[in-house]
């Protein structure tokens, strides 16, 4: 079965003397709306844009002095295009090819538009999703779109659309910056309203060249944005900035977002007590509703005194808000108190004391940007777990799962299900069970319906570690992240008193030590446990399942919730003269191989073919022929294709080649198979190892299955070769 070719991607040269050819591009000569890709391979440098003027556009980047040097150009056409699709798609690849990472874009990355147009979810997302696999096979691209989905680095990167008020917030922050009568800034945000994005984008804006950004998003308000900036570089040309996040957890993502943006910096990251160690001119603190005092800190104990020693602060009368404020000209806190979670955290009067202050400029995120059911899951989750909504009023959405389960194992099922079909969807609880798997692994810490489970094995980077997907996360190891979907577990800490209609708290089955020691009284240890449950309920992006231990609390949530029903999940469907590795390689015959790989590299080689011109060639790269429509949305069947040997970095979301040790390909009938590779891996700041590996088959015949690489079959499979481009069909 064929899938219909709703877009064209044509390669050129890109010089002067190619332009005639271009010329015969009726889209491109016609002046129809397209969008087109400018590369160089030996460089990894690319230029994203659009245009109704093809030829004259390009003639105009021929006299850049940057793109002049850029040597090829795909063209990405369709009939179907108007200046609202290209505008779109452009604005797509500038973000996933930034988070692709093949390339280095020139493009000023901040101007990138979001916005609803005619048929744009039921046609020109399947476009782009066509224009992506025609990159990947042209080499352009490498990990898949759902890959890139799911990648910290594309979800906490300002590769991103701004809302209004996100827009709004960063005008009066640059605005702040520049005026002397204002000390901090407040902008306050419940969870999903993007203020992690909001303080990257300011990082990347403050430190992007000025005329490399691309700020049309803003609209009226580009001119007053671009004097902004001008303005603030004038004022701290080479700013000392830090972006503290309390959690070490977060803190450690956050660092691996900055890795990867151009022109910051994992060191730009920090915690709290390294703000000790200088003053900067801008602070802005992410979850600042997560700073500590000094109550309740176990081991930290001893880091915070020395910090508020080297401050000359008192370390019983201050907390880490204080640290902030008097290390930095500008302090710029993302706050929500319904995030404050145990009673170490920060007291909700330091903020309102800042707030209070004329000092002070205070802004209001609203947008949700997180969970697909809105403001209205929002709203409803507040209403819920403060009891104040109407009887049997219930939130249905067609854009949001959310399921009430009284079965513990359909619960774990279904979330296992999302998780093989979305990725990222985990089970979390509330913290009332002992952590017995801590110091013995082979036990289990949660039984529920003869259901047992572990706690999570690790309290860093948890989400992406290896066997989080059997087990469950606490808001520890779950704060500031996102999922798919969230297999929420209400454990026997909270209940529900039939008699008084009251959610209640058991304290003696909460059994977070350092979450419920000096609270003063039950209303206050209830809020806190109530904002653990408000936080984890909106996790998750697509939807969150609930199950509650205790059978009162069952019944309410059963009055509001929607039950679970069995839900099936569809399966997810001229001539020249060869000069070996000079504009050649060789091609390496795999149906006929009946020895492994290292034959093939070692015999004398009687078959080449040629490159595109521009491929910088070395004696790794080879070609082979494959046959099967177990990739035909990328790789045509019988299409020769270049990979290359061994390849260094990251193979997840990318095409490889692999070869079968005992076994064959069922559907290619060869001992090699070409699938995309995805896996997730668990990092520490040592070291890091694989967990779940899957190859996947991306075939418009849904009858082609994923080989999933376990201890027993593991060694029958060998990585080979990785995929670059297709070179013929």
């Amino acid at each position: 079965m064929s899938q219909q070719s709703l877009v064209e991607v044509n390669e050129y040269r890109f010089s002067q003397e190619s332009l005639s050819e271009i010329r015969s591009n009726a889209y491109a000569s016609s002046n129809w709306p397209l969008v087109y890709i400018l590369s160089d391979r030996s460089t990894r440098r690319a230029y994203v844009g659009e245009t109704t003027s093809a030829l004259m556009r390009f003639s105009t980047h021929l006299k850049h002095i940057e793109k002049q040097s850029l040597t090829t150009v795909h063209v990405v056409s369709s009939d179907k295009f108007n200046k609202s699709a290209t505008l779109d798609i452009e604005s797509a690849l500038i973000k996933y090819m930034a988070a692709d990472g093949s390339f280095d874009l020139l493009n000023g990355n901040l101007g990138l538009v979001d916005h609803n147009y005619y048929q744009k979810e039921e046609l020109y997302s399947q476009i782009f999703k066509q224009v992506w696999d025609k990159l990947t096979a042209q080499g352009l691209t490498k990990h898949s779109l759902e890959s890139i989905d799911n990648s910290d680095v594309f979800k906490y990167s300002p590769y991103k659309s701004l809302s209004p008020d996100q827009r709004q917030s960063l005008i009066e922050i640059m605005r702040s910056l520049l005026d002397s009568e204002v000390k901090s800034l407040v902008v306050e945000g419940g969870a999903g309203t993007g203020k992690s994005v909001l303080a990257i984008f300011l990082f990347k804006l403050i430190h992007s060249e000025e005329n490399d950004l691309n700020l049309r998003e803003f609209d009226e308000e580009e001119s007053e944005l671009r004097e902004l900036l001008a303005q603030v570089k004038e004022r701290y040309p080479e700013p000392r900035m830090a972006l503290v996040v309390p959690m070490s957890s977060f803190r450690a993502t956050l660092k691996k977002a900055f890795r990867n943006v151009v022109g910051l910096h994992p060191d730009m990251v920090i915690g709290p007590a390294e703000l000790a160690r200088q003053r900067y001119d801008i602070v802005l603190v992410d979850e600042s509703h997560r700073l500590r005092k000094r109550v309740n800190l176990g081991a930290y104990y001893g880091a915070f005194d020395k910090a508020c020693l080297a401050l000359g602060l008192d370390k019983h009368h201050c907390s880490e808000v204080d640290w902030v404020m008097q290390q930095s000209s500008k302090a710029i806190f993302f706050y929500d108190a319904n995030q404050s979670i145990k009673p170490s955290d920060a007291d909700e009067s330091d903020f309102i004391a800042i707030k209070a202050s004329p000092l002070t400029k205070l802004m209001k995120l609203e947008s949700q940007f997180r969970v697909q059911g809105g403001m209205p899951y929002v709203r409803f989750i507040d209403a819920l777990l403060n009891q104040q909504l109407e009887n049997n009023q219930k939130f249905i959405s067609s854009k949001y799962e959310f399921l009430l389960f009284d079965d513990m194992s359909a619960l774990v099922k279904e979330i296992d299900l999302r998780n093989q079909r979305y990725g990222l969807s985990r089970l979390v609880a509330g913290y009332a069970w002992p952590w017995h798997s801590k110091k013995d692994h082979t036990k289990y810490d949660i039984e529920i319906d003869g259901v047992q489970l572990r706690w999570n094995s690790t309290n860093v980077d948890w989400i992406n570690s290896k066997g989080s997907a059997v087990e469950v996360g606490c808001i520890h190891t779950t704060q500031g992240y996102d999922l798919n979907y969230t297999g929420l577990i209400f454990g026997h800490e909270i209940r529900y008193d039939r008699e008084r209609d009251q959610i209640y708290i058991d304290k003696e089955n909460y059994l977070d030590a350092n979450g419920k020691q000096t609270v003063k009284n039950d209303a206050e240890l209830k809020q806190y446990i109530l904002n653990i449950y408000r936080t984890i309920m909106l996790r998750g992006i697509k939807g969150t399942f609930v199950y509650a231990c205790d059978a009162g609390l069952r019944d309410y949530l059963r009055e509001h919730i929607p039950s679970y029903s069995v839900v099936v999940i569809p399966a997810v469907k001229p001539a020249i003269t060869l000069i070996p590795y000079v504009n050649a390689v060789p091609v390496y015959d795999l149906q006929a191989a009946a020895g492994g790989f290292s034959e093939l590299q070692q015999v004398e080689h009687d078959k080449w073919v040629a490159v595109p011109e521009g491929t910088s060639v070395h004696k790794n790269l080879f070609a082979c022929q494959v046959v099967g429509d177990s990739m035909n949305q990328v790789i045509p069947n019988g299409a020769m294709c270049l990979f290359t040997v061994n390849p260094a970095g990251s193979r997840n979301g990318k095409i490889v080649l692999v070869e079968c040790m005992d076994t064959q390909d069922v559907g290619e009938g060869s001992r090699y198979t070409v699938k995309e590779y995805e896996s997730t891996k668990a990092s520490t700041e040592d070291e890091w190892r694989h967990t779940r590996i899957v190859l996947k088959p991306r075939s418009t015949d849904s009858s082609f299955a994923a080989i999933e690489l376990n201890e027993g079959n593991s060694h029958q499979y060998r990585v080979v070769g990785e995929f670059v481009r297709v070179l013929s069909e």
